[in-house]
């Protein structure tokens, strides 16, 4: 089963690189409007050709890095350090030739730091961090006055230097919150996630214990079962002149058999660690044998059945697990239903070129709206005589097929169970998820 918590901050390299590109952009034009602003509004007396050279050069570096964001290539984890590098080299040369550390976005340089630390380990940080810090030094000894700026003392050069870092800290505020806020939701995802995992384990952990009991159970009952019958046998011997004592006897008989019949088919499905062997069938097949198990089984249950004809003739691999999982919303529709005084039982079976969808309505009180019914993950119970495992088997083996089972209520009364599975794993059960 696919689970997708949404989009979430990104973490491997090219997802870093496909992010420097877009903030590569949005800097060019920054860049680009700051110096039309300076030299036309501001007329102050600054190295326009050599900084408009400067963007030239990063816009060219971003086409190439569009361009390799394009190809179907790996993406090494150096490449992302490398962009940072070349971004911080140009934007310090920028600040070089507009005032050094004494130009107020000089503050810019922390943002390099912040997107390798979201994404990269720590010895690739340690170099931006190293590389950022080196820019900063040599530009407080290294770099080109800025007009007005440089005398700090001046009124108009103080109001703009305060301007300058008023700007320079709104954009550093507003890419760290929204970072910082991708990455926050992305690791409240990845816990959501964790948590989920955890509970599928543990339930899976469970459903182990339950079949590594079940099987040591099938044995010790085979031998009362064989003891029951041969006893039985002697039994209708002894008073064949009996036909009323006769007739139960066959029935008991007939019981008995049934029930080795059934720890045969548990012993069956718990020889595979998976699921057991796959038998290629029609889902038409997979629905007339869920059918006759489940009349056995309850026969004061009237489950009627509408199979679109197109994916009835499609035939899939069913292993046991899920011929089992079939019967078991049956059975529990069946004790909805006669709980509420009715007896009736509605699956649908419909599906698509790649999905089939097998709807099992009971007509019961429906759904509890205090209950979460789709989560399927522990063993529990609403029913007196329950032991809480239909539903959670059910779910386990949809999601091992990467499928889904989700509770819905019905439009005229009662509950509506939605089994989903992928066409293309019940075609190659081997790829179980």
């Amino acid at each position: 089963m696919v689970h997708h918590v949404g989009r979430t901050w990104p973490h491997g390299p090219r997802q870093l690189v496909s992010t420097l590109a877009w903030l590569r952009i949005c800097a060019i034009g920054g860049q680009t409007l700051t110096i039309a602003f300076v030299a036309r509004v501001l007329d102050l007396s600054i190295p326009v050709a050599a900084l408009c050279s400067a963007i030239g050069l990063l816009a060219a570096f971003s086409l190439l890095a569009f361009w390799r964001l394009r190809q179907n290539a790996r993406i090494g984890a150096w490449e992302p350090v490398a962009h940072i590098a070349i971004d911080t080299l140009v934007l310090g040369y920028l600040l070089y030739l507009t005032g050094g550390a004494s130009n107020p976005f000089i503050s810019l340089l922390v943002m390099p730091i912040t997107l390798a630390a979201t994404a990269l380990p720590l010895r690739s940080v340690t170099l931006v961090a190293v590389l950022s810090v080196g820019t900063y030094l040599l530009l407080m000894r290294f770099h080109v006055p800025l007009p007005e700026v440089s005398d700090i003392n001046s009124a108009g050069g103080f109001n703009l230097h305060l301007t300058g870092m008023a700007i320079s800290f709104a954009i550093t505020a507003g890419m760290l919150g929204f970072f910082i806020a991708r990455l926050a939701r992305a690791l409240r995802a990845q816990q959501a996630l964790a948590e989920l995992e955890r509970e599928r384990a543990l339930r899976d952990e469970g459903i182990l214990a339950i079949a590594t009991q079940a099987a040591s159970t099938a044995h010790e009952l085979n031998t009362p079962l064989s003891t029951i019958r041969t006893l039985l046998g002697e039994l209708g011997r002894e008073h064949a002149s009996n036909p009323a004592l006769n007739d139960d006897i066959a029935l008991l008989i007939g019981q008995a058999e049934r029930c080795r019949d059934i720890l045969k088919e548990l012993v069956k499905v718990g020889s595979n660690p998976l699921a057991g062997l796959a038998e290629w069938i029609s889902v038409a097949d997979l629905c007339e044998a869920a059918r006759d198990s489940f009349g056995l089984l309850r026969p004061e249950a009237e489950a009627s059945f509408s199979i679109d004809a197109e994916i009835g003739a499609r035939r899939i691999a069913v292993v046991p697990a899920l011929h089992h999982a079939v019967v078991n919303l049956l059975n529990n529709a069946a004790d909805a239903s006669i709980a509420n005084g009715d007896s009736r039982i509605e699956v649908t079976v419909s599906g698509s070129q790649d999905t089939l969808q097998l709807d099992v309505r009971d007509f019961g009180s429906g759904m509890n709206a205090n209950v979460r019914p789709t989560a399927g993950l522990r063993f529990g119970t609403t029913k007196a005589n329950g032991l809480g495992l239909g539903l959670a088997l059910a779910n386990a083996t949809a999601e091992r097929f990467g499928g889904t089972l989700v509770a819905m209520p019905a439009a005229d009364g009662g509950t509506r169970q939605r089994l989903r599975l992928p066409l293309a794993t019940l075609d190659n059960p081997r790829h179980e998820r």
